[in-house]
């Protein structure tokens, strides 16, 4: 496997390529800068996955937007290094980022408490399944298609062929049920 040669070109020829959307440029502009750009990024986004995300994110606004680069105003990399810095910023403010974050810290936590443990959930153990028994079976339906299957509540009311303002009742009304079971 013979190893790629890494493409450099100065920075007014980067500037013509890029201006004149040349294949070479998005090349040029990944060799040269990837490393530098990820590392700016990787200051802001903690995870690494998400970091190369706003790297490609970063490319291709760079691409996209280059007709409002200007030399006069600055360098290129100080123009690409506030794009990737302006992307990163708004993925960490994000609302999918934070709750994301949030989701894998306590998937995270509540793996890291059953492997101490060495549990195992079993739902059939903790009398769920005897407890969504007792409801209406229109009612145990609909719990069983959102909860245990992942439906969403529009997928549920296709699925079953009634409005969706049933299928949220029915759902509030079970869950309304199961709550007195445990208090």
């Amino acid at each position: 496997m013979t190893k790629k040669r890494k493409i450099s070109l100065t920075e007014e020829d980067l500037v013509v390529a890029l201006g004149n959307r040349d294949k070479i440029a998005i090349e040029a502009l990944y060799d040269m800068y990837s490393s530098s750009l990820l590392g700016v990024i990787s200051r802001i986004v903690v995870d690494t996955a998400v970091a190369e995300d706003v790297l490609q994110e970063t490319f291709i606004k760079i691409w996209n937007s280059f007709q409002s680069y200007s030399a006069e105003k600055g360098r290129l990399f100080t123009w690409m290094v506030n794009i990737a810095r302006n992307l990163s910023i708004d993925k960490v403010r994000s609302k999918d980022f934070k709750n994301q974050s949030k989701n894998q810290e306590l998937e995270i936590n509540v793996t890291f408490i059953d492997e101490q443990r060495n549990t195992v959930y079993k739902p059939e153990l903790l009398g769920v399944k005897e407890l969504v028994e007792k409801l209406k079976p229109e009612q145990k339906l609909i719990l069983d298609l959102v909860y245990f299957k992942g439906y969403t509540h529009t997928e549920a009311s296709e699925e079953l062929g009634v409005p969706l303002g049933t299928v949220k009742t029915r759902l509030r009304m079970a869950i309304i049920q199961l709550r007195t079971y445990f208090n």
